[in-house]
């Protein structure tokens, strides 16, 4: 059984392909070019394929053999690099993996963007994203199933947890423009606004269990995402606050209308980063922390 290729063997091929000739690999590889021969000759008595057609004094050309392995090498390299990369920023402190809990009210451009510069900086971190309302964050990183949590202020000092503020977001109470708290004119009343379906969102977690906010209606509708709420209401089935980040183009359209409610003015309230006390942030968290900080000044 013939050993299989090394990475430096998939390099040299690569090189030769690209470059189209030996010398050119010779020149990018900074080697001779009996080494670049000898290298690909032996690839080839590895693999039992011809990898180029070597014709007189013709320079090589890929043949179909080599041309379907190419992509197979170049794919190995990016496998092999990122292996490299990684062992070397274990080594470093660097993790291997994040676990983020976010809240639905964190604005999805700020979140995006966060990501998107993430991806980028720290390409071995693999990511796992948990997205939740009300208090799924803070109960996701006090029971450790996450790193660092971005979302509201907590009810509650705990002290497991450290918080460092990041930024501010708003909710806005808004129904579609048919809906009768929409036609009403002048400030609602509390007692106009118990009478129409309020869709609320429910805490799938223990933190905020039997308490309701911003809760006004007599009856109501519980949900778990909010993306549905916000379906629902654009549906004209029920009024309720909204991130305002996330209907403020409704509200331009005309697809939603901000309501004028006694009980609920807008709201602003801050964002916060939380960890767990005695977990040390790793590089790629506390980069992830600043990032959001960052992003918030930018989108507010």
């Amino acid at each position: 059984m013939q050993p299989n290729p090394t990475l430096d063997q998939l390099q040299v091929f690569v090189a030769v392909a690209e470059t189209g000739s030996f010398s050119a690999a010779a020149r990018r590889m900074n080697r001779s070019q009996s080494v670049i021969s000898y290298t690909i000759a032996n690839l080839e008595a590895q693999l039992e394929l011809q990898l180029f057609e070597r014709g007189g004094t013709r320079e090589p050309r890929l043949t179909a053999s080599g041309t379907a392995m190419l992509e197979d090498a170049r794919r190995m390299i990016s496998v092999l690099q990122n292996l490299r990369s990684r062992a070397e920023g274990l080594k470093q402190g660097l993790e291997a993996e994040i676990a983020v809990a976010v809240d639905v009210t964190l604005p999805s451009p700020v979140l995006i963007a966060v990501l998107t510069a993430f991806q980028l900086q720290f390409p071995t971190v693999s990511l796992r994203l948990h997205v939740g309302a009300l208090g799924v964050v803070w109960d996701l990183v006090l029971k450790k199933r996450a790193d660092i949590g971005i979302g509201g202020q907590p009810l509650e000092a705990y002290d497991e947890l450290i918080m460092c503020r990041l930024g501010q977001t708003a909710m806005i109470p808004v129904a579609a423009p048919e809906h009768p708290l929409a036609l009403y004119e002048g400030p609602v009343p509390l007692a106009v606004i118990r009478d129409h379906i309020q869709l609320v969102i429910t805490d799938l977690s223990e933190q905020t269990k039997g308490r309701d906010f911003g809760v006004f209606a007599y009856r109501t509708w519980r949900l778990t995402d909010v993306a549905t709420k916000h379906s629902l209401m654009l549906a004209g089935l029920g009024w309720g606050g909204l991130p305002k980040w996330m209907v403020k183009d409704d509200i331009a359209e005309g697809r939603l209308v901000p309501l004028d409610l006694e009980p609920y003015p807008e709201q602003a309230y801050n964002l916060v980063a939380l960890h767990p006390v005695e977990e040390a942030v790793g590089p790629a968290a506390t980069w992830m922390i600043e990032r959001f900080k960052e992003e918030l000044e930018k989108f507010g």
